[in-house]
């Protein structure tokens, strides 16, 4: 189960609930929710920590997540990108 943060506020001031999914001993997949909408976006994270030079290491969704601060978050969410893709192949 996915770990969840209160919320991520955007510059425009979307509230944005955050998931921490499939994380590796590399990386994480960080998904921007918005409750009720489909607007869902991801980012990969990379770990720098021991766990990454690890093959066989596995890190935890909370402990990636407990690394997350705001500006680590804001990083992430300029770089996201829509889960889903446009109604036509330019979007």
């Amino acid at each position: 189960m996915p770990v969840r943060r209160t919320t991520y506020v955007a510059p425009d001031g979307a509230r944005w609930d955050v998931d921490v999914q499939v994380p590796g001993a590399s990386n994480a997949m960080i998904v921007f929710r918005v409750p009720g909408e489909r607007r869902d976006r991801y980012a990969w994270h990379a770990w720098h920590g021991p766990e990454a030079r690890n093959v066989t290491g596995r890190l935890t969704a909370q402990k990636v997540m407990d690394s997350l601060d705001e500006l680590t978050l804001a990083r992430l969410f300029r770089r996201s990108m829509p889960v889903q893709a446009g109604r036509t192949p330019l979007g």
